[in-house]
């Protein structure tokens, strides 16, 4: 059968005019089952609309495993190390993720105990908090009424040795149903979302650039990101801001010398705060809040305009609340309630998503008894991402 194509399920808060082209729900071929023709038509769709919803996939590890791999064929291991995440007990990944014994790629997330799971005689899943991570939190009484946040605006990548995902696939094996929850942003803005339980959050790297100031535009394709070595286990011990878009600057991560050991050449500094689509040329706005820790911005090209320019002289930002500032005030608009997407999971629900496009959130909160069971594929990519060409810089700088 051929690929068919129609528009997912968009909210009612969702500005339809800025998702014209993010997400499609594809039928007519089974994800575990394709041929290579309609893989590399599912890898240009994605590249092209961010995100693609298979409805009862019914997927196997293995299939899975070889679903994402077909996006990166060098690639190998998981996104952040095979066993990697629980092996350092000290990263704030540790307690999320379970790895599927016969397929190491494939990391087991969820909620509650599951038992005889995929090799796994018994597992003890905990859905992410906002409580154990934000520096303030929901009370107790308006979480009861159904008050949550987003826990984490993060891309999927290790961010230290290994390279970020091209693509990440996530597939509902078991959903627990349940009343739906709103999402308190709690930064003075009053912004608040109506959101399904458990949902996965998600907003468009392209339209983050897209919607900023012709200034912070120059700032993005002229910019560098420095994380930091080890960003889980250097920012477990700080706390997050409450819409989840990166930490307070509060000095509380760890110091270099208490990391595990690393490398310099092993720190990741990406060439620019915007990635570059390989399919649609356009450019995504793909920063990691939380583990950035240095900001390089190359001066302004020679001959162009100075007037209102931000650093036209370029600069290296090394004060972490000054870098934290600048990002946010990048990032912030582009997860306003009308420019997220809160997908609606349902049981054999399968997502892709263009790791180098979007950026996503865990959300909600569950009862210790609502069983939630997913799997998470990516893989570490064999390339970098690519910035923006010598044109890009010339059009926005």
């Amino acid at each position: 059968m051929a690929i068919e194509l129609a528009p997912i399920p968009l909210p009612p808060t969702a500005d339809a005019e800025k998702f014209k082209d993010f997400g499609r729900e594809v039928k007519g071929v089974k994800p575990g089952e394709m041929s290579e023709e309609q893989l590399k038509e599912i890898q240009d769709l994605l590249y092209k609309y961010s995100l693609l919803l298979f409805r009862n996939a019914n997927i196997t590890p293995e299939q899975q495993y070889a679903l994402t791999k077909a996006f990166d064929p060098s690639s190998e291991s998981y996104g952040h190390g095979n066993n990697k995440t629980q092996a350092d007990k000290k990263s704030i990944l540790h307690p999320d993720l379970k790895t599927i014994p016969r397929v190491p790629q494939v990391q087991l997330i969820g909620n509650g105990t599951v038992y005889n799971h995929e090799g796994l005689a018994e597992a003890v899943l905990k859905h992410p908090s906002h409580t154990t991570f934000h520096k303030t939190r929901v009370s107790e009484e308006d979480t009861e009424k159904g008050y949550t946040r987003f826990y984490r605006w993060h891309i999927d990548a290790a961010l230290y040795n290994l390279s970020p995902p091209r693509v990440t696939t996530l597939y509902g094996k078991t959903v627990p149903q349940g009343p739906r929850q709103t999402v308190r942003y709690d930064d003075g803005s009053g912004d608040e979302l109506e959101v399904p339980l458990g949902t996965t959050a998600f907003v468009s790297g392209k339209t983050m650039f897209d919607i900023l100031s012709p200034e912070l535009k120059s700032v993005a394709v002229r910019g560098r990101v420095k994380y930091s070595p080890h960003p889980y286990v250097w920012m477990a011990p700080a706390h997050a801001l409450p819409t989840g878009l990166g930490i307070m600057s509060e000095g509380l991560e760890m110091l270099a010398n208490e990391l595990p050991p690393w490398e310099e050449e092993k720190i990741k500094v990406y060439s620019t705060i915007t990635w570059k689509n390989p399919v649609t040329g356009e450019l995504h706005f793909q920063v990691h809040p939380c583990g950035a820790k240095e900001l390089f911005i190359d001066p302004l090209p020679a001959g162009t305009n100075h007037e209102g320019a931000l650093f036209p002289d370029g600069a290296h930002l090394t004060d972490l609340k000054e870098v934290r500032d600048l990002l946010y005030k990048m990032q912030r608009p582009a997860i306003a309630p009308s420019l997220v997407y809160p997908h609606d999971w349902q049981e054999e629900d399968l997502v892709l998503f263009h790791n180098r496009g979007v950026l996503h959130s865990v959300v909600g909160a569950f009862k210790k008894d609502q069983v939630r069971a997913f799997h998470q594929c990516n893989l570490a990519a064999s390339d970098e991402p690519a910035g923006p060409i010598p044109e890009d810089v010339l059009k926005y700088a």
